[in-house]
């Protein structure tokens, strides 16, 4: 049976993939399409339901992102959520006009008319916002069910056409009753069955990558990270033989990494697995690199390199495959004419050169962690791979900031390694959501022996997050920080001071580069 889909149409918010999430965990299927996919599309799919979702750009402003208009013939209903909502108002005849008093954060909705979209809710809550324009005038044959401190029309409804629009965001978790508002539209007024499930994207996943690959072969950077791990096992189930998966030993991997991997992965999945030894050229081309950006598309660029390398004793390929998350993809520059502002690049989707040679295959690119988490447990993969902290694609070339030489990431190397026995020993490594260490490019003084010293300093970093969009930093017991720092000062040869990073995200990023 063809699953239903709610179409999340995508103008560049940072929550679009939130949105399609919540949906998916209400069991039924949502796909995020650009934000110009026709009507015609949309039918084939079989959308019974359509949400606009935000996006950073005023519908006031010339050249702002807009739907194809026959969207609105389809004969489904559609919900507006923030600039979704502006937008919803604007093509169909009414006004939108810059607000007095700009509304982001918490604020209170008052719900005047419950209907079919806030079903079974109170009749105040508390909302999240996140713009500067608001709704002037009402478009024919809508009314206003709800408002804010700010406007008057913060909840819209056409019920005749079933359109509805909220100026909030009900997909963050700060908003009160949410995720109801979305079931609501989604059984109440789509109509839809809870017929989606882990098992149904998996089933799906392996049709398309069947039909997409055909009888080529995929190349595939296998890191033995959770992502690349899932993709992997994704595809090898979809085509067997035709993935090769190449272990890239960069030069920037963690302690005997490359062994742990390449054991694992002959041994349990019995892959068809490559190394390509490559330290020396990455660290050649990084050496005196500083930037952050800069060593993310060198690092990019030399992955593909060492592939295409590759090729000549695996043979011709069709298909690069990668564990590209959405996490990834909405911080890195403007992806397929998306409008979403940048963060910063990763070296999947923001570091690859024109001229490759491959056709991109990324299976998970729709997903967030948890989700790829949640879908290697379906696959069969063990513990020690689906629950394995995230580890950057650049590796330790992020974690080491400023300058990278083969003498700062031995002593990475050693102080990660023993947090990372710290955690384990303390039956705290799978409770959070990352721990590492960072090598900061300043030295200080210290006392050993009597002595006074000179040497480097590490930074720990430990956070819990549910999909890497927001963190927050762990209250790590003191006596782990102790036993951390003691055993990294006096283990780690050039190290004479540890520190502990207490920052967010927003508004620091996970990672430190």
């Amino acid at each position: 049976m063809k699953h239903q889909t709610i179409a999340v149409l995508d103008f560049g918010s940072q929550y679009t993939q939130v949105i399609a999430r919540r949906i998916r965990e209400c069991s039924v299927y949502s796909k995020i399409y650009h934000y110009k996919a026709s009507a015609k599309q949309l039918k084939k799919d079989n959308v019974v339901g359509i949400i606009l979702s935000g996006g950073p750009e005023s519908v006031l402003s010339k050249g702002s992102p807009r739907p194809d208009k026959k969207v609105f013939e389809l004969g489904v209903p559609v919900l507006g959520i923030c600039y979704g909502v502006q937008l919803l108002a604007h093509m169909l005849g009414g006004k939108v006009e810059k607000s007095h008093a700009r509304e982001y954060g918490h604020g209170e909705l008052k719900i005047k008319t419950k209907g079919s979209l806030f079903r079974g809710l109170p009749s105040v809550l508390r909302v999240w916002n996140s713009h500067g324009d608001r709704l002037g005038k009402l478009p024919k044959g809508f009314r206003a069910v709800a408002s804010t401190e700010n406007s008057g029309f913060a909840g819209i409804v056409d019920e005749k056409r079933r359109f509805y629009g909220i100026q909030f965001h009900p997909e963050v978790h700060h908003t009160e009753g949410g995720l109801n508002i979305l079931e609501n539209f989604l059984r109440k007024i789509c109509g839809c069955r809870a017929d989606w499930s882990m098992a149904s994207l998996a089933e799906e996943s392996i049709a398309n990558i069947r039909e997409k690959v055909g009888n080529d072969r995929v190349l595939l950077g296998l890191s033995g990270g959770v992502d690349s791990s899932v993709a992997a096992a994704l595809i090898h189930k979809a085509v067997g033989r035709q993935l090769t998966c190449v272990f890239v030993d960069n030069g920037l991997l963690r302690l005997n990494e490359r062994e742990l991997v390449v054991d694992l992965y002959k041994r349990h999945f019995n892959m068809d697995v490559r190394v390509a030894r490559a330290g020396s050229k990455f660290l050649k081309r990084l050496k005196g690199v500083s930037d952050p950006e800069r060593k993310r598309k060198i690092i990019g660029n030399t992955f593909v390199e060492v592939f295409q390398d590759s090729l000549k004793r695996i043979g011709e390929s069709r298909f690069l495959a990668q564990g590209t998350l959405y996490p990834d993809v909405i911080e890195s520059v403007s992806i397929d004419g998306n409008p979403a502002a940048t963060i910063k690049s990763h070296h999947n989707v923001g570091g690859l050169p024109k001229n490759m040679k491959f056709e991109l295959l990324e299976p998970l690119r729709q997903l967030f962690k948890d989700e790829v988490r949640a879908l290697g447990a379906e696959l069969g993969l063990p513990k020690e791979v689906v629950w394995r902290q995230p580890f950057p694609g650049p590796g330790l070339g992020v974690r080491v900031l400023g300058s990278i030489t083969r003498r700062k990431l031995d002593v990475l190397r050693k102080a990660d390694a023993i947090l990372h026995e710290e955690m384990m020993g303390s039956n705290l490594y799978y409770k959070v959501w990352q721990s590492f260490c960072v090598f900061l490019p300043v030295r200080t003084v210290g006392v050993m022996g009597d002595e006074r010293t000179y040497e480097n300093v590490i930074a720990v970093r430990v956070v819990e997050s549910k999909d890497a969009m927001t963190a927050d930093w762990v209250r790590v017991p003191y006596e782990v920080l102790q036993r951390v720092s003691n055993r990294i000062i006096n283990e780690v040869s050039g190290v004479n001071r540890v520190v502990y990073d207490i920052s967010s995200k927003p508004p620091g990023t996970i990672e430190w580069e």
